[in-house]
């Protein structure tokens, strides 16, 4: 933690070094896409992309997972993507899974989650049945589609689609290699180099 708190203390620092780049960023945000991701903390979507500041509107969940459109149930996740949308004007929403990842893995494996329940209960409401699948790299690319499916079902989502203004990305991400590969929708709905 002492790292941590030292570059923390430092950063104001390195802001003022950089001073009009923050002083623009203060003035607002326009992201050039909804990055949606796992909380893991060995994915970092601007290191993987190589943005910076006000470039990426992250969503992290355990997981990668966008529940299910429920008006009657506001969550933070729903509020992202609206504002994202609604507001911020991103036109691509990409969901990024990764190798190596526990939510999946525990899903894939059977694992008994019953000491962890908020983790067991919400893996359970956003991750459909994974056919058996051979490796965990096949589960976590058909996990993020899947995703991408239940974006469809908030209506912003779907609006923006038939209006043309928004497109949807799922990705997957090597951790121990760095390589990105991206679905290619169609016939087979392969993931190849991006």
């Amino acid at each position: 933690m002492k790292s941590l708190i030292d570059h923390a203390r430092s950063f104001s620092v390195q802001v003022a070094e950089r001073r009009q780049e923050f002083r623009e960023l203060a003035a607002g945000q326009t992201p050039q896409a909804l990055f949606i991701t796992c909380s893991d903390s060995r994915v970092i979507p601007s290191l993987i992309t190589g943005a910076r500041p006000g470039e990426l509107f992250e969503l992290r969940t355990a997981g990668n997972i966008v529940p299910r459109h429920d008006t009657e149930r506001p969550s933070a996740e729903a509020a992202t993507i609206e504002y994202a949308l609604r507001v911020l004007d991103v036109r691509d929403i990409v969901i990024c899974g990764h190798s190596h990842c526990g939510a999946v893995g525990a899903l894939v494996r059977g694992d008994d989650l019953s000491g962890v329940p908020s983790v067991r209960d919400w893996l359970g409401l956003g991750v459909p049945e994974l056919p058996a699948f051979g490796d965990l790299g096949r589960a976590v690319r058909h996990h993020a589609v899947a995703q991408l499916d239940t974006l469809h079902g908030y209506p912003v989502v779907r609006e923006r689609i038939a209006e043309g203004r928004l497109s949807l990305h799922a990705w997957y991400y090597e951790v121990d290699t760095g390589a990105i590969s991206a679905h290619r929708p169609g016939p087979g709905g392969e993931f190849g180099p991006l």
